[in-house]
């Protein structure tokens, strides 16, 4: 099953990835990281089928998906 991983600090909070996922699972987090942004993260690991638009698109290569 695969499962994304961000990296929560090097996140700017553009927001692209989460335009990107089909499945809009892809969120903004609620919580900022230390350089006062707010990170992308999973709503629902489990619907994650993979497809790694969400990895693709992001500029600062933020994400990663494990299987």
């Amino acid at each position: 099953m695969p499962r994304p991983v961000f990296n929560q600090e090097r996140c700017k909070g553009c927001g692209l990835c989460t335009k990107a996922c089909a499945k809009g699972i892809v969120v903004l987090s609620n919580k900022f990281n230390s350089k006062g942004y707010r990170p992308a993260t999973c709503s629902d690991e489990s619907k994650c089928v993979g497809c790694l638009l969400c990895a693709k698109t992001c500029p600062d290569l933020v994400i990663e998906i494990h299987k």
